[in-house]
């Protein structure tokens, strides 16, 4: 059973507590048409699970077969520089169809972030460093596709249709309560 590797730390961003019962991580690229599918999937698992779920996402652009992805990576990690990671994740997902350099901008910019600052950040190799660290954290985690997930560290491998990780999650909610008493 593949596990999370490194497990979820300060480097990540996350919606929801790192204290939650669980953990829920994707490895995501945002130009998978897989991965958009999913997104909708996600926000309605935050919103079933509000506090009981953290939710990370790891970058894992291929960028062989999605040549905006990894671009489409750095902005989001330059959004966070600015306190927006979450809003560029979700507006890149929102917009995936149109993704590209133009296109982030004009996003950047209806999330009102420093412009200048914004396009100086995603040329800035600390940036494309950790979105490839993150995709290296993904191989070691035996990603082999996008979308992967991992609950509480450890990989699912079920459909990432909303009863089937509502179960999954549910699973680990309950056995996290298990250990907890």
């Amino acid at each position: 059973m593949a596990k999370l590797k490194p497990p979820v730390n300060g480097e990540d961003h996350i919606e929801g507590s790192f204290q939650a019962p669980v953990i829920f991580v994707e490895y995501g690229d945002f130009q998978c048409p897989y991965c958009g599918a999913a997104y909708p999937v996600i926000k309605q698992i935050q919103k079933k699970f509000k506090d009981q779920l953290g939710f990370v996402f790891r970058h894992f652009p291929l960028a062989e077969s999605h040549p905006y992805a990894q671009i489409a990576a750095v902005a989001s990690e330059a959004a966070a520089l600015q306190g927006k990671f979450w809003p560029m994740h979700d507006l890149i997902y929102e917009n995936q169809s149109r993704l590209s350099p133009k296109t982030l901008l004009t996003m950047a910019e209806s999330l009102k972030l420093d412009l200048k600052k914004f396009q100086k950040d995603i040329q800035d190799a600390s940036l494309i460093e950790k979105v490839e660290t993150s995709f290296e954290s993904g191989i070691d985690s035996g990603v082999n596709g996008t979308p992967s997930f991992y609950i509480n560290g450890v990989k699912y491998e079920g459909s990432y249709d909303l009863p089937s990780l509502s179960h999954a999650i549910e699973k680990a909610i309950a056995g996290h309560k298990e250990i907890s008493h």
